[in-house]
Parts: structure tokens; C-alpha cells; sequence
């Protein structure tokens, strides 16, 4: 072979630069449907990864806010057990220290379940956290103030389960 026949053999033939320039064309096509199908396989693993956040946010949510209304639902339970104490007096009667342990027992679950009770006397008073049901005249204490607890508050500013009713000093 001579070294003419070497330097045509080199350059391709116009069928085999055609054939080149289609596959050149077709690969690019290729590459670019393979990055297409990359990116919607991202933008699907994305949104499933999006789902799964706010499918567990909302499953949390839920659980909340059962919580929440099974706990309501004991309020007047956890109530009629101190109207009974308060009634009974402090005495040392088996019975009553039953009661005692019983409602100690309904407190600590509703503290649990993040519901804790709080004993608001002396505090100043708070739209968000206490409902007011009076006012009366409290010498020694400044107006504003809460003197009485009628029904106490569970739960926080956050997870308010029941504000608490209340009486607050009013201007002597």
C-alpha cells in the first residue's frame, strides 16, 4: 500500500462522513433524553422525599391533636375528683387517700402526654393562658393579679390544653 492510498483511506468516504455526522446526531439525542430521564428521576425522588416529610409532619400532627381531645375528654374527670378532695376536707381516711392517688395518678399522665397542670395563684393574669370569670378586691395585691384559681390551666402557651378560670384583684 502506498502512502496515497494510506491518505485516502484516512479521509472518510462522503457515505462514511454522513454515517458519522447521523451517529454523532443520535448520540447527542441520546445523551440528552439520558440527562432529561436523570433530571425527572431527581425531581421524583425529590417529591417523593417531600411526601414523606409531610406525610410524617401530618401523621404527627394527628397525633397531637388526638391526644389532645382524649385528654379534653378527662378534664372533668381529673375536676370532680378535687371537687370530691376539696369537699372532704384533709382528713385520713383511707378512701380519701385512695381518691388522692387516683387523681395524682390522672395528673401525672396528663404531664406525660405534655398537658402539665399549673397553679396560677399569684400570677399576674394572662388573656392567653387564663379565662377571667370575676374580679374582686384584694388588698395587698396589685390589680391584675389572680387571686383565686376556680379551674386550673394544663398545658402551656404552646400546647394549651384548658386555660385556666379565674378571679383577679380589681382596683381597691
Amino acid at each position: 500500500m502506498t502512502q496515497q492510498d494510506a491518505d485516502q483511506r484516512a479521509e472518510p468516504t462522503p457515505e462514511e462522513d454522513s454515517a458519522n455526522t447521523e451517529q454523532t446526531a443520535e448520540a447527542r439525542d441520546l445523551q440528552a433524553q439520558v440527562e432529561e430521564l436523570e433530571d425527572r428521576w431527581r425531581r421524583a425522588v425529590a417529591e417523593l422525599d417531600n411526601f414523606r416529610k409531610r406525610t410524617a409532619r401530618e401523621a404527627e400532627r394527628q397525633r397531637e391533636d388526638e391526644r389532645a381531645r382524649v385528654s379534653r375528654r378527662w378534664l372533668p374527670v381529673v375536676d370532680n375528683l378535687e371537687l370530691a378532695l376539696d369537699h372532704a376536707g384533709a382528713g385520713a381516711d383511707p378512701v380519701l387517700e385512695g381518691v388522692r392517688a387516683v387523681r395524682d395518678q390522672a395528673l401525672a399522665i396528663l404531664a406525660e402526654y405534655g398537658y402539665p397542670r399549673y397553679d396560677d395563684l399569684g400570677r399576674e393574669f394572662d388573656p392567653v393562658l387564663h379565662e377571667a370569670v370575676g374580679t374582686a378586691p384584694a388588698p395587698g395585691s396589685p390589680p391584675g393579679t389572680i387571686v383565686h384559681v376556680v379551674r386550673p390551666r394544663y398545658g402551656d402557651a404552646q400546647r394549651l390544653l384548658r386555660p385556666a378560670a379565674v378571679i383577679v384583684a380589681g382596683d381597691h
